[in-house]
């Protein structure tokens, strides 16, 4: 991927099988949303109805998701959404550590072309894939970690918050956090 262009990116991704993901997906899903958004939100992988669409967060996660977003006053727009891996992992299981290390240059590239400003992990897998091996989501969420020129924060992903409502009033407070980040960063 030496030339720095979604092209490249896309058509490297279509045609990957470094794991054995490839072999049962229906399709490749890379992202959406703006490509020069200064928040990037990142879940662990595509679920069943996203590997059939192609899109991530489209099931009941992606609107809560965009319920979150539109709380906070962004919209897709405004925001770039992906996930560590790019294909499903079978029966929606989390991705292997091979699967997720076969798929982080792609995410590495993603950062590369948008150049946000904060990055967001939506849960755990992503949480510990992107900031520390050792994180906590229950005890870490909404702390930043200011590294290699971003702002990483983590909060619940939109499926633990479908299954457990207590988690609703921690996660709005990130999404107000990650709200005020974004305007002191814009000199609002």
């Amino acid at each position: 991927m030496a030339q720095k262009s979604w092209e490249a990116l896309e058509g490297n991704c279509y045609s990957c099988k470094k794991c054995r993901l490839w072999e049962l997906r229906t399709n490749v899903v890379i992202g959406k949303g703006s490509t020069k958004a200064d928040i990037m939100f990142v879940g662990e992988g595509p679920g069943q109805q996203e590997d059939l669409q192609g899109e991530p967060f489209v099931g009941a996660a992606g609107q809560l998701l965009d319920k979150m977003l539109a709380s906070v006053g962004l919209s897709l727009g405004e925001v770039y959404i992906t996930n560590i891996v790019k294909c499903r992992p079978p029966g929606n299981r989390d991705p292997f550590d091979d699967e997720k290390e076969a798929c982080l240059n792609y995410l590495r590239y993603q950062l590369k072309l948008i150049e946000p400003k904060i990055v967001v992990c939506l849960g755990r897998v992503a949480a510990t894939t992107i900031i520390a091996p050792d994180f906590r989501i229950t005890r870490q969420r909404g702390i930043w970690f200011p590294q290699k020129g971003y702002d990483f924060i983590a909060t619940y992903h939109p499926s633990a918050l479908l299954r457990d409502e207590q988690k609703k009033r921690p996660a709005w407070e990130d999404m107000k956090a990650i709200r005020k980040r974004w305007d002191e960063l814009n000199g609002r």
